[in-house]
């Protein structure tokens, strides 16, 4: 149902967006940004090809490698641990106003002239609190009780999660804004682009790897089985 309306909301607001904006005619720039798709990937491929270009995609490509695996495995595995899937999702409402108010706080000190300072000083913050996530894993099942989870565990999880959302964003806005102030403003759009689609690249590649390793490095005990390691899924079924 949420999808739902959302989706009819999506499409009512993109249609009426459609017919009703018109263009500004007096304000049409003297010349295109690219003629069509070919020109566009060339022009791509000739800024990637900057050496400053590279070593920034080198940079953001790698830099989300230490933290992949928290942020991408933790709330799993806090499910594994007993933690109920309904109440980490509640755990997500009090981060949303906080989500909102972040990226006003920290654009007053990426708009300088090196925005990726914010970026460097938030990384350790955001590498320590990869220790805390495993923390809160390893702590779960010493707390849990029959009734479930303490009100002290979860209070620890919304203080955790409500650190890391801020080195989180501190690091995103960082990357936002020094792409804005690199990007030359004739090819802007394209510039942008680029530089967008590598840094959520960056994010998404460490995430994807993290989540397929974590069985082959999951240590199980088998119980009343000897001999078996439970190291594939077939051994676990068995």
């Amino acid at each position: 149902d949420f999808l739902f309306f959302w989706g009819a909301v999506f499409l009512v607001t993109t249609t009426l967006v459609a017919f009703l904006k018109k263009e500004n005619q007096e304000l049409i720039p003297a010349k295109e940004e690219t003629k069509g798709v070919t020109d566009t990937y060339r022009l791509l491929f000739s800024i990637i090809k900057m050496p400053a270009v590279l070593t920034f995609c080198l940079l953001i490509l790698t830099s989300k490698v230490g933290f992949s695996a928290a942020d991408a495995v933790t709330g799993l595995k806090l499910v594994e641990e007993g933690v109920p899937k309904e109440h980490l999702a509640l755990l997500a409402v009090p981060m949303v106003p906080l989500q909102i108010i972040l990226p006003l706080v920290i654009s007053k000190y990426t708009a300088g002239p090196q925005p990726l300072n914010t970026f460097y000083k938030a990384m350790p913050y955001r590498l320590l609190l990869g220790l805390e996530f495993a923390f809160l894993v390893w702590w779960a099942p010493k707390v849990k009780h029959e009734g479930g989870f303490p009100v002290y565990y979860y209070a620890v999880v919304v203080l955790s999660y409500a650190l890391h959302q801020i080195t989180l964003y501190s690091m995103y806005v960082a990357i936002m804004a020094f792409n804005a102030k690199v990007s030359d403003p004739l090819i802007g759009g394209t510039y942008m682009t680029l530089l967008n689609t590598v840094s959520n690249l960056g994010g998404n590649w460490p995430s994807t790897v993290a989540l397929w390793l974590v069985d082959p490095l999951t240590v199980k005990e088998c119980a009343g089985a000897q001999g078996h390691t439970c190291a594939t899924a077939e051994a676990t079924e068995v």
